[in-house]
């Protein structure tokens, strides 16, 4: 058998944790810790319902990131990364070995996304198949719309505007006006973040064929892209705080956004952005912690 057949041996667990990304988590936990929030200061939250949200919610972003790695790396996407080496691509694992492992984080969103369905609304259903459909065809199926530039308006949506007003609308059976306006700012960081990542591996994509906003726009412009990013999620914050003055918090997440728009303005390329890449994950964990606890009060 070539390393590329063969099963995750060595090191297993260290693979397997470094394959569901957990370091990105933040893009996840904050949106979802907001719009909790949300629903503290508009009534009570119950905290089972948010469990199984939490859960729904986890089970497909860990899905799509081995998803994302299984496409990926059958595409030769992966061979040659700037970033942390991929499962598939890297022969950590087979690609049949991760997609089974996103296929059954895809069954845990789903059964939580059923328990929702039936203890808060038939919405949840919608909702869930969104989540599957969404992720999967990212970077899996015959065009996934990542490799097409559109990723950037996909975290928006899912990451920012679903991710802060799903918890809310399951406490609260309705989506309040300031999930809608909380869910602005965690979108453009969520962006960011893609952006970051994107800007990395724009040598690897295009040669792959995977053409992201980023292979498009070139270098120099997605580093503005990033720093405009950065600003519009403070900015929208702060006109949110205009109606809920607790969201003049998240100012204190200024310092956390210096370290990234140095290196990315600065010209860090390949390797030198992983440092960028996490501390925007730094920035959207600060900045939606503060976000939640302004918004609690």
């Amino acid at each position: 058998m070539t390393l590329q057949q063969q099963p995750v041996q060595h090191g297993a667990v260290r693979s397997w944790v470094a394959g569901a990304r957990l370091k990105t988590l933040p893009v996840t936990f904050a949106p979802l810790a907001v719009g909790l929030a949300v629903a503290a200061e508009a009534g009570t939250v119950d905290p089972w319902h948010a469990a199984l949200t939490a859960v729904l919610l986890l089970g497909f972003v860990l899905g799509t990131n081995f998803f994302n790695d299984y496409s990926d790396g059958i595409r030769g996407v992966d061979d040659h990364r700037a970033g942390p080496a991929r499962l598939v691509g890297s022969g950590r694992a087979t690609p049949r070995q991760v997609f089974r492992h996103g296929l059954a984080l895809y069954a845990v969103g789903a059964l939580a996304g059923l328990v929702l369905a039936v203890l808060v609304s038939w919405w949840v259903l919608p909702l869930t198949v969104s989540l599957a459909l969404g992720g999967w065809f990212y970077t899996g199926g015959a065009r996934p719309y990542g490799y097409r530039g559109l990723g950037e308006i996909s975290i928006f949506l899912f990451h920012g505007v679903v991710f802060v007003c799903a918890p809310a609308a399951v406490q609260l059976g309705h989506v309040p006006p300031a999930a809608l306006g909380a869910s602005v700012p965690l979108g453009f960081l969520a962006v960011a973040l893609l952006t970051t990542n994107n800007l990395r591996d724009i040598p690897t994509d295009a040669a792959a064929g995977k053409i992201t906003l980023a292979v498009r726009m070139g270098a120099g412009p997605t580093r503005q892209f990033y720093a405009l990013c950065v600003a519009a999620a403070f900015v929208s914050a702060l006109l949110l705080a205009s109606a809920r003055p607790g969201a003049f918090l998240v100012l204190g997440a200024v310092p956390v956004a210096v370290l990234p728009l140095r290196r990315v303005l600065g010209g860090a390329a390949g390797r030198e952005l992983i440092p960028a890449l996490e501390h925007t994950c730094l920035l959207l964990l600060a900045f939606g912690s503060l976000l939640a606890i302004g918004l609690a009060l």
